[in-house]
């Protein structure tokens, strides 16, 4: 049984199992699945000032900050006890592609050549880093939601913005990994 665990699921296993979390939390308590409105709650909970933003009754939302913190805690039991010891399988045209780049140790799940903490201190890695959190800080509040709520929660609900938002975090990642990461690379 561990065995299956450590193995990557298939899209046609984890798909629907993400995709029964919707039902599952709409049935048993009315509630609406995302991630990015935990660090609202976490903020309105820790901060005493009197911002308009963070005068709610976020204990009403406390499931959601110990959802958050199962996912957390999942990943670290993940990471510790069920990682595989392999090398990451990547697609030879891709290896070869980003060899251009400098890019060649795979030995982990993020190339170790892109995250490291000296890389911080180069300009891409400063974009890349520094400029994509913010990027991904604001665009989650500037859209009134994350990838998993929109697109997950959003859909099946069949919320309009939530279709505009995943057509829109497409058209961002596609641009990004054909267009700006190389050119970001190439600094």
């Amino acid at each position: 049984m561990l065995e299956i665990i450590k193995q990557p699921w298939p899209w046609y296993a984890a798909g629907p199992l993400i995709g029964l979390t919707v039902p599952a939390l709409l049935i048993l308590g009315n509630k609406s699945f995302g991630i990015s409105s935990s660090l609202r709650h976490v903020c309105a909970m820790c901060i005493p000032a009197k911002i308009p933003f963070f005068q709610y009754d976020w204990k009403k939302e406390m499931w959601n900050l110990f959802f958050v913190s199962g996912i957390f805690f999942g990943g670290v039991i993940a990471v510790t006890f069920l990682a595989n010891p392999n090398p990451m399988q990547l697609n030879p045209a891709l290896a070869k592609e980003l060899s251009v780049y400098g890019i060649t140790d795979f030995s982990s799940l993020v190339p170790v050549d892109l995250m490291r903490w000296d890389k911080l201190l180069t300009l891409p890695g400063f974009i890349m880093i520094v400029g994509g959190g913010f990027l991904i800080g604001f665009g989650t509040r500037y859209a009134g939601g994350c990838t998993s709520g929109h697109a997950i929660m959003g859909l099946s609900t069949l919320q309009w913005p939530s279709l505009v938002a995943t057509i829109c975090f497409m058209i961002g990642g596609f641009a990004m990994a054909n267009w700006i990461l190389p050119f970001i690379l190439t600094l």
